[in-house]
């Protein structure tokens, strides 16, 4: 077998109906309660008009610039995979463009997320379907491989499993591992919940910020009187 040019199946991914409940939770309160230790790197922005993604992982790792596995990944696909490329963050040719994107859209999956560049920005801005990408180019790829498809791929240390829960919003896009899907589901919806008795208290006045002292002293930080 050749591990540069290589198709594997797909083992398991996150059931749609409970990735989708995540569609109504924050990405960053997700974040936070995985420790705040993982990101797919700030460079990977949503180009989209807005919204948010998630979705099963159907993982490519690619030639820079070239796109000859994404669109294999497409004739794969299931209605709400996240197409998930690691492209080795290369920003020369674009990988995806107007016309895969529309292709996909037109499948019912869930979003594209390129470490590499798009093109045909105003036609991907100008829609609803999530895009996230490290950089725009004119250049089109290149389309003769080599390239993996569902195998573990990585984009800025975060790691991606073929069939991990991939989430992405305005604030950027997270990794959830498979096996720790419903526990951050629950564990991100009470962190929510908390978030909202904040927002609130501080409007009405109620907030308590008495931790802040509490921490500097703990802290023994030196406050002039």
């Amino acid at each position: 077998m050749n591990n540069g040019l290589r198709i594997l199946k797909r083992r398991r991914a996150v059931d749609l109906a409970l990735a989708r409940q995540f569609l109504d939770v924050p990405v960053a309160n997700v974040s936070d309660c995985m420790a705040r230790m993982t990101a797919g790197g700030p460079r990977l922005q949503p180009y989209h008009s807005g919204g948010r993604m998630a979705g099963p992982a159907l993982t490519v790792k690619t030639r820079p610039g070239d796109n000859l596995m994404i669109h294999k990944a497409l004739q794969l696909a299931k209605p709400g995979d996240i197409i998930v490329v690691d492209g080795g963050g290369d920003l020369t040719n674009a990988l995806v463009g107007e016309i895969m994107v529309g292709d996909a859209v037109n499948q019912g999956l869930g979003g594209f997320v390129m470490n590499g560049a798009v093109r045909d920005a105003g036609a991907i801005r100008a829609g609803s379907f999530p895009v996230f990408a490290a950089g725009i180019t004119h250049r089109g790829p290149y389309k003769d491989g080599p390239g993996e498809i569902n195998v573990p791929i990585a984009i800025d240390g975060m790691v991606i499993e073929p069939g991990d829960l991939v989430i992405g919003d305005e604030d950027g896009l997270l990794c959830v591992p498979f096996d720790d899907v419903e526990r951050l589901l629950d564990a991100a919806r009470k962190k929510q919940d908390a978030e909202t008795v904040m927002v609130a208290g501080i409007k009405d006045g109620s907030y308590d910020r008495s931790w802040v002292d509490a921490t500097l002293a703990r802290l023994n930080c030196y406050i002039e009187p």
